[in-house]
């Protein structure tokens, strides 16, 4: 049996008015932010996912349901600190994350490295095992119409015990 252990991660939520839009820990300007229960980082939601896929253990809806009052605002961050934990007594290390976001609007190149940065800290590994990306989808879908943002992530774990 090997010890490395692959999960993909996808998240998808509506623009809305009288939302501060919040990608990778990082709050950017926009005149929309991000829909949920929570603060909506999609971005982070992917990379939780993903990371949950990969150890086999379940996903965000499972652990952090919108049903759960105490969850209602909280940062995504906060949540994918808990996540790591969970990855850690189970016995998994990560390798590496790969996340895209999938947004005609707003660039993400200036919060780039930030985001790379909130989502390593927040797990305790390296920046350099976190790579963030953005795509936009020329105008097509939801997406393209900017009436959402979704974001898919690759995760590799390592069993280490």
């Amino acid at each position: 049996m090997t010890n490395l252990r692959i999960g993909h991660g996808y998240d998808v939520h509506r623009l809305s008015d009288g939302r501060r839009l919040i990608l990778g820990g990082v709050t950017i300007p926009y005149e929309k932010g991000l829909l949920g229960h929570s603060d909506a980082d999609v971005l982070v939601h992917a990379v939780m996912d993903a990371l949950l896929g990969a150890a086999a253990l379940g996903d965000i809806g499972q652990l952090f349901p919108d049903t759960a009052g105490e969850l209602s605002g909280i940062s995504s961050m906060t949540l994918l600190f808990r996540v790591g934990k969970a990855l850690k007594s189970e016995g998994y290390a990560v390798v590496n994350l790969d996340a895209t976001l999938l947004a005609q609007a707003p660039k993400i190149a200036p919060y780039r490295e930030q985001m790379r940065s909130n989502i390593a800290q927040t797990l305790g590994i390296s920046i350099a095992q976190v790579s963030v990306k953005a795509t936009t989808e020329e105008g097509l879908g939801f997406t393209g119409e900017k009436l959402g943002m979704a974001a898919h992530a690759v995760a590799l774990l390592e069993k280490i015990r």
